[in-house]
């Protein structure tokens, strides 16, 4: 009741214990040291918003003196002191946003910018520069002696259980600030305030700030996003109207080594490591080219950050022969506790002693080791930088290394490894990928973009798939699309996502959500002729400027994939004209030819001319002939080979079998593609009854050979002891010893 409050709390629970100075509570607050008569000196201040003569007399703090505040420093930090203490890390290039700030502050009325950018590009680091500033005493007379606090609307929130607690706890820090008259106060989040504390019946933070703000009582410096500012606060013109937006834009590259070189040595002096300049610019470079989500130079500041950390651990961790120590003290501690139950005291003095010896060894060791390796000062490089971003993005940075270039120029020998002929096709897309590799495409454009046009069953899909293993080593960075799913005009919004209102809004596109998931990758868009038009207005973009925006408004970046589009128009004619058969070489390149043609005329008349401008090559593959079916059957007989050596088993095939599968599984107008079954039906089917009857056994190669001619031809089935390996890791280790 003195103190004019309409609710009891724990604070005034605490006043009644230290008022009864004889009870139990109150001598324990003496016992611990307490000044009951200051305690409640402070907690009635705290409550009434008092800060004492000087402040009300002075209007502020002495020049030089820090100043303390009960009600501010509860609910905020005073970032005028961190950087008189330096805490706050140096900010490197922001003088003219500074600037701008010092100048709205300066403003008589509505003093209060607002920075607005893309989270991580610097907004906050603005705040500790102008804090840094005025402990420095580089700001103009209007802002020397202010303190920069920074608010916590959570805390202000926090333990507010009854209406009127979280407006009151506000009023307070509001009537602190207008009583001193030398507080800027810092709102990082400031959407945040729209909706603050308001229940039912109540009013939000915002409208409690807004005639202050309106009166230029109050300097506030807020901090936000470009998308919830555009969310919250514009919504309210009222409150917008009181700020003044200044716009923080992303560093380039080159800043951000500056900015990097600025905070090199707090991070060296935590990480206990040095970083050169070249993890430097690889960390800016890598952090720009690779991480498309997120924004300099915090993107970039993290790759230094985690690449301190791990190498830090990494040295930090007592090697094994340290770790070997704690195993044999411990075994004979155990040793010696059994002796001790046996009553074998003799002995449990000797493992005693030996116990004793151990640790003493031990602790020589990781004197050894403390005085060598964790005093070693080492370095952070370009290397580790690129491990580092692998290890968190999944992305395989790779370093234009001797054995990546060799590789690079064998592409065609390790893709035709996979894919039997197509030596045309091949050729364009190793070109396409040493040039992306080499640094010299236009980044703003996919690593590649093809069209692969041809008879079905050639090798189109397969290239796709074998392209994916070899660039990322991995079948699963292909992202297959079957795009007779998209034909018709509301199936196409499923590639990008669904619009707002519409059911699967919010589980984002087929294609954009893959992409983002794995930017590193092959998107193969089968059969793309069946695909509605609408999507292809869709992919200008994609093939054009690498990147597309879902219906969430995420840019999805596509600058690190190679985009193949695989299609049958005008080869069906051509197909269906070269009757049964393989193709003969005399007439192949006669046929290829108006096979080409008929595919550019097609090609012509389906797609719009900006389309096919905007694609790097359109390949022909050609039809496949005797030599080359052999030898798919060749790879497909290999991949039985390595599932029979699980057990104890291979096969061979004989010329004569070879001829007569590829007569029986090819195709002129299905390809390569009925291969695969008749091979199960001719060759696994009669293998697997053979194995389950008994007549072929573990420990055997299977010779397959072909009898008779024409439609009568039948295989035929021997098992062959395999030849004995007596030097194989397998027969030593099962040797008898002596």
């Amino acid at each position: 009741m003195q103190l004019g409050h309409n609710y009891i709390g724990t604070e005034h629970i605490l006043l009644g214990l230290i008022r009864e100075g004889e009870g139990v509570a109150a001598q324990v607050l003496v016992k611990l040291g307490a000044d009951l008569n200051r305690v409640r000196q402070q907690v009635i201040q705290l409550l009434s918003g008092y800060q004492g003569k000087e402040a009300v007399q002075t209007g502020g703090p002495a020049e030089g003196t820090p100043s303390t505040s009960l009600v501010l420093d509860q609910f905020g930090r005073n970032l005028t002191q961190a950087a008189r203490e330096g805490k706050l890390d140096p900010v490197i290039g922001r003088e003219n946003e500074i600037e701008r700030v010092m100048q709205v502050l300066s403003r008589r009325t509505k003093n209060n910018p607002v920075l607005i950018g893309e989270p991580g590009v610097g907004k906050t680091a603005v705040v500790e520069g102008l804090a840094q500033a005025i402990y420095k005493n580089d700001v103009p007379e209007t802002l020397k002696d202010k303190q920069l606090y920074s608010l916590d609307l959570g805390a202000l929130v926090a333990g507010s259980r009854y209406r009127g607690d979280f407006e009151e706890r506000l009023k307070k820090v509001l009537k602190e600030i207008k009583t001193r008259g030398d507080i800027i106060l810092f709102i990082d989040e400031i959407h945040t305030l729209v909706g603050a504390g308001a229940a039912e019946g109540a009013i939000d933070a915002a409208s409690i700030l807004k005639p202050m703000l309106a009166r230029g009582e109050l300097q506030t410096i807020g901090a936000t996003t470009l998308d919830e500012y555009r969310k919250h606060v514009e919504k309210d013109a009222a409150l917008e109207r009181r700020f003044q937006p200044i716009q923080v834009k992303e560093p380039s590259v080159a800043h951000t080594i500056e900015i990097l070189k600025g905070l090199r040595d707090r991070y060296e002096t935590h990480h206990r490591v040095s970083i050169t300049d070249g993890a430097l610019a690889a960390a800016a470079n890598l952090a720009d080219r690779y991480v498309s989500d997120r924004f300099l130079p915090d993107k970039a500041i993290d790759l230094i950050d985690e690449a301190g950390s791990r190498l830090r651990i990494k040295r930090m961790t007592a090697p094994a022969e340290l770790r070997a120590f704690d195993d044999k003290i411990a075994d004979a501690r155990k040793e010696k506790e059994s002796a001790i139950d046996g009553q074998d005291f003799e002995m449990a003095a000797s493992l005693r002693d030996k116990e004793k010896n151990l640790i003493a060894e031990k602790h020589e060791a990781e004197k050894n080791w403390k005085a060598t390796d964790l005093d070693k000062v080492t370095e952070v490089d370009e290397e580790l930088i690129a491990q580092v971003l692998s290890a968190s993005t999944g992305i395989p940075v790779f370093k234009l290394t001797e054995e990546e270039t060799a590789r690079l120029l064998r592409m065609e020998d390790e893709l035709h490894n996979r894919v039997i002929g197509q030596d045309q096709a091949i050729k364009a897309l190793s070109q396409a990928i040493r040039r992306t590799r080499a640094g010299l495409k236009d980044p703003r454009r996919p690593g590649g973009s093809f069209i692969f046009a041809g008879p079905s069953g050639v090798g189109k899909t397969e290239l796709s798939r074998t392209l994916a293993s070899f660039l990322f080593g991995d079948q699963d960075a292909l992202i297959q699309l079957d795009m007779s799913e998209y034909s018709e005009r509301h199936t196409a919004s499923r590639l990008f996502g669904a619009p707002p209102g519409y059911v699967g809004y919010d589980e984002g596109g087929q294609l954009t959500e893959k992409v983002r998931r794995r930017p590193f990758s092959v998107v193969l868009f089968d059969e793309i002729e069946k695909a509605h038009p609408d999507i292809f207005n869709s992919l200008l973009q994609v093939l054009e400027d690498g990147r597309l925006t879902d219906s969430q408004g995420r840019t999805v970046d596509f600058k690190n994939t190679v985009i193949i589009m695989t299609t049958n128009l005008g080869t069906r004619d051509i197909s269906k004209s070269l009757g049964l058969g393989f193709a003969n070489s005399d007439d192949d390149q006669t046929n290829y030819d108006r096979m080409k043609g008929k595919v550019n005329e097609e090609l012509k008349s389906h797609f719009r001319p900006e389309f096919l401008n905007r694609i790097d090559d359109v390949i022909v593959f050609h039809q496949l002939t005797k030599d080359q079916i052999i030898q798919i059957v060749d790879l497909m007989i290999k991949n039985l080979d390595d599932r029979l050596q699980a057990k104890d088993m291979g096969i061979e095939l004989t010329p004569a079998a070879k001829d007569l599968l590829a007569a029986r599984g090819y195709d002129p107008l299905l390809g390569a593609r009925p291969l695969r079954r008749t091979i199960q039906r001719e060759i696994e089917d009669a293998l697997s009854e053979r194995i389950l009857f008994g007549e072929l056994k573990a420990g055997e190669i299977i010779v397959v050979d072909a009898e008779g001619e024409g439609t009568d031809a039948i295989f035929t089935f021997k098992g062959a002891a395999k030849a004995e390996t007596p030097d194989s890791p397998e027969n030593l280790a099962e040797a008898p010893t002596a």
